[in-house]
Parts: C-alpha cells; structure tokens; sequence
C-alpha cells in the first residue's frame, strides 16, 4: 500500500515522464484512444524498469486513480470507464511535409 500511494504521488508530480515512456511503447497520441488496461500495464513496466515491483492490482489502483487526476488535468477526456482519450498537442503526430 505505502509503495502505491508513493507511486501516485510521484506520478503525479512527474506524469509526463510516465506518458513519454507510455507513448514509445504504446499508439500514444493528440486525440488517440487509450486504454485503461495500456495504462495498468505501462505503469507496471515503469516501475519495473526502476526495479520497484508492484502487483497487478496495485498498478490497476495506481491507473484509476492516476486517470482519474489526468481527466481533472484535461490530459485524458474520458469516454467510459475503460477508455480515455488524449487531449494533449504534445502529442500530436506530424504529417510528412508538416513544416509545423
């Protein structure tokens, strides 16, 4: 429980971090649907590539509650209780030719 609450904590001071790593692993972008399980499972990895080990209910409790804040930030607009959808322009993919 102490390592979940210190999760949360730290990711929301540092969620950007968190949505980098997420974006290179997973169809991260401006107005793409993301999904709640993606969102377990990155945080899982996260963590594991920081040698912090967590179950998968934890990272699921860490996911609501994390989405949860990321929808009061307008980072996720929620679609149903499984899904958000990102609403972040850094995240914007570029066409080829884009000079923006």
């Amino acid at each position: 429980m102490k390592k979940t609450k210190e999760a949360l904590k730290y990711f929301k001071n540092n969620y950007k971090g968190l949505l980098e790593f997420l974006k290179a692993k997973y169809p991260l972008f401006h107005n793409s649907n993301f999904f709640f399980r993606d969102f377990q499972f990155g945080i899982q990895k996260y963590l594991e590539k920081k040698e912090i080990y967590i179950s998968s209910y934890d990272a699921s409790t860490i996911a609501k509650e994390l989405g949860q804040f990321l929808e009061e930030e307008k980072i996720f607009q929620k679609i149903n209780d499984r899904t958000w959808r990102v609403n972040d322009h850094s995240f914007q993919t570029q066409t080829p030719g884009d000079p923006f």
